[in-house]
């Protein structure tokens, strides 16, 4: 069974995550910013991990080091339960709606670790997390993760993009994953 667990403590956040790949969706998140822990819970439900972080930050200053360092946390841990990654399909997407948005997500497990993000919000705030926040976790998880990640959404209603954007990285997440019996070591043509 492919797990991690890893933890980071700084002056500003001490966060501890556990993530088990071949999951059912089993959630215990819990980061003082509801809708945070409501995104996350998305992915992990739709991804079929199972996903234990428990994040404590500096949130009387605002939300900025909590969901940073819990994005180079979340990247740290599917790094480590990857391992070699040998036999995995390395490609994932997901374009998923919800009501009137839509969300597109592709991935590469790489070892590059790129973000790419083409989303615009209306609003500054989603409940008490920042939307700008949602660009910051993804560029921090594809840097500490070492995979590749790009994302588009559109739509009238913030929350349901995000929504959309989080379960699409689920699913695209969840099939990259997957292994494959044909693929001997890494998928690759090097």
């Amino acid at each position: 069974m492919r797990e991690s667990k890893v933890t980071r403590k700084t002056r500003e956040t001490d966060i501890e995550i556990s993530i088990i790949i071949e999951g059912s969706g089993v959630i215990d998140i819990d980061t003082g910013i509801g809708f945070f822990d409501h995104i996350l819970s998305s992915f992990a439900k739709h991804g079929f991990f199972d996903l234990m972080i428990k994040a404590k930050g500096d949130l009387e200053v605002d939300d900025h080091h909590l969901i940073e360092d819990t994005g180079i946390l979340l990247g740290q841990a599917i790094k480590k339960a990857l391992g070699d990654k040998r036999g995995i399909n390395r490609f994932g997407y997901a374009k998923i709606p919800m009501d009137e948005s839509i969300a597109e997500v592709a991935l590469d497990i790489d070892d590059r670790g790129f973000c790419k993000y083409q989303v615009k919000f209306i609003r500054e705030m989603i409940g008490s997390m920042s939307t700008d926040m949602i660009k910051h976790f993804f560029e921090s998880f594809s840097r500490n993760s070492g995979i590749t990640i790009h994302i588009t959404a559109d739509g009238e209603n913030d929350h349901h993009k995000a929504e959309a954007i989080f379960k699409s990285f689920g699913i695209a997440l969840s099939k990259a994953v997957e292994m494959d019996t044909r693929i001997d070591g890494y998928r690759s043509t090097k």
